[in-house]
């Protein structure tokens, strides 16, 4: 049986703050309006149906004037998208507090296990679940799995060396006149295709979850999600090589329901 749940307050890795200072008030309350229109827009989401409400219905709910939902969001799908920005911003916050030189898909595997919570997930499935079936949620989906995968792209940024793209004591680009793209462009291309491929492993794993549990939310099936959802950074960091023959995942040892039900 489904139940619902609300979007957890903003945390501190989701409120920029200048130089590593203390946010300021204003960041705060920008935090705070943002947080405000995120979860009246749920509330209406789940109350009237997508396609059902207006921005005029979100400012009111949300206690804010049209022109500010503006300065926020671009549109009614936007705001839907923001619920998962929640889950987003506490995955992120832990990636940066993994070892610089740790390998980038063991530290994104790494940020889901400090999730410890399985509630966590619960604003990313619960806007899954919406959507599936629902051609008005589509661009809502869209939204959020593109603004996941900007977020993932600027995470792996921070990881890139400085300078890359120029030769040392040249300052002229790697791969001119070779025919070969500058590294530059293979750095860019790099992060790219690995922001994607999370993000792709991260929509399987959402995809096998609701085959099995449909829009149930609650602690055991978000425990079930959240496994997943790790189990999947396993798989792309492995090559998807697969577990070895007699050797469970961590997901069927701990769920041996899990493959079972899929595989019927």
């Amino acid at each position: 049986m489904s139940t619902s749940t609300s979007s957890p307050s903003p945390s501190p890795g989701s409120v920029p703050a200048e130089a590593g200072g203390p946010v300021s008030r204003r960041e705060l309350n920008k935090a705070a309006t943002r947080q405000a229109i995120t979860d009246s827009t749920l509330a209406l989401l789940r109350q009237n149906g997508p396609g059902n409400f207006t921005v005029e219905d979100i400012a009111e709910a949300a206690g804010i004037s049209r022109r500010t939902f503006f300065n926020y969001f671009s549109s009614t799908e936007a705001a839907i998208a923001s619920v998962t920005n929640g889950f987003l911003d506490s995955a992120l916050e832990q990636f940066r507090r993994r070892p610089a030189d740790e390998p980038i898909i063991e530290s994104a595997r790494a940020a889901l296990v400090a999730l410890a919570d399985p509630m966590t997930v619960a604003p990313l499935a619960e806007l899954f679940g919406l959507t599936q079936g629902n051609p008005l949620m589509a661009r809502s989906e869209l939204e959020a799995w593109d603004h996941c995968t900007e977020q993932i792209v600027a995470a792996a940024r921070e990881r890139s060396p400085q300078g890359t793209g120029t030769e040392q004591g040249t300052g002229s680009k790697q791969g001119s006149g070779t025919g070969q793209p500058p590294a530059a462009d293979q750095d860019e291309l790099y992060v790219r295709a690995l922001a994607g491929s999370v993000v792709s492993c991260g929509k399987a794993a959402m995809d096998v979850w609701f085959r099995r549990c449909g829009p149930d939310l609650s602690p055991e099936s978000l425990a079930i999600l959240r496994q997943l959802l790790i189990d999947s950074m396993a798989l792309l960091g492995s090559g998807f090589a697969g577990p070895a023959p007699g050797i469970p995942s961590t997901e069927s040892s701990a769920k041996p329901s899990t493959r079972n039900a899929e595989r019927s």
